[in-house]
């Protein structure tokens, strides 16, 4: 069966994602950054390989890439984020805040995906897939709520996984982003539009579906792709 490696897996959507892979019979690596308690993720069924990682933490994902050395990754959903503070204006930044959701929503994605590229493109290739948002579409998003740190920092991984997909294109890895929708999470509320279970099942079907033709691409949940 196939392996799919999940980071930030204890909560949310990458729980839901490592509930249903794991249903569907994948091996499920499923990361996060407490191991000895992950909550809800140990007690899914299934083939489910809990691992320790803090995607912040350059070395830990460099570690982790060594431990797993000869195992062949299907799929790698870069899944691990934060908001930061939602609430402030220009006037207010706190841009200790910003510089840390760049390096967890913009730089871990990147170390992760390129660490764990030899096990992704082993065997013929494979897909890395990356969490963004309609926020940080410049197109699409409204400006009317601020979120700098949320919205620049997916802007920002978006252009660094699009440049990323065609760096390794050659070696026939798919490196898809993902819009989840407005999903009723810790980060995304209980007033939000939809559940974590319509959100993943969408998603793995627009991953289903993707291949090479869709790298570098920004898709929402509903497979509609969205212009950056």
């Amino acid at each position: 069966m196939p392996t799919v490696f999940i980071t930030g897996a204890n909560r949310g959507i990458g729980l839901e994602m490592a509930r249903q892979y794991g249903a569907d019979g994948w091996t499920v690596i499923a990361t996060c950054r407490n191991p000895i308690g992950p909550g809800e993720l140990a007690r899914i069924p299934g083939d489910i390989r809990v691992h320790g990682l803090d995607v912040a933490d350059h070395r830990q994902v460099d570690r982790l890439a060594e431990e797993l050395a000869g195992t062949k990754i299907d799929l790698l959903i870069n899944n691990a984020g934060v908001y930061g503070d939602r609430n402030y204006g220009f006037q207010d930044i706190d841009y200790a805040d910003w510089e840390m959701s760049f390096r967890i929503n913009t730089m871990a994605p990147l170390k992760v995906a390129g660490a764990f590229l030899p096990l992704v493109a082993a065997d013929g290739g494979g897909m890395i897939a990356t969490v963004s948002s309609v926020l940080a579409s410049i197109a699409e998003s409204s400006p009317n709520s601020a979120s700098y740190a949320y919205r620049t920092s997916k802007a920002a991984v978006n252009m660094a996984m699009h440049v990323f997909a065609e760096e390794v294109r050659p070696q026939n890895v798919a490196v898809v982003l993902l819009h989840p929708g407005w999903v009723q999470t810790d980060m995304g509320g209980a007033g939000a539009a939809i559940d974590a279970e319509t959100s993943v099942t969408g998603i793995r079907k627009v991953l289903a579906g993707a291949g090479m033709a869709e790298s570098g691409r920004l898709f929402a949940y509903d497979g509609r792709e969205i212009p950056w």
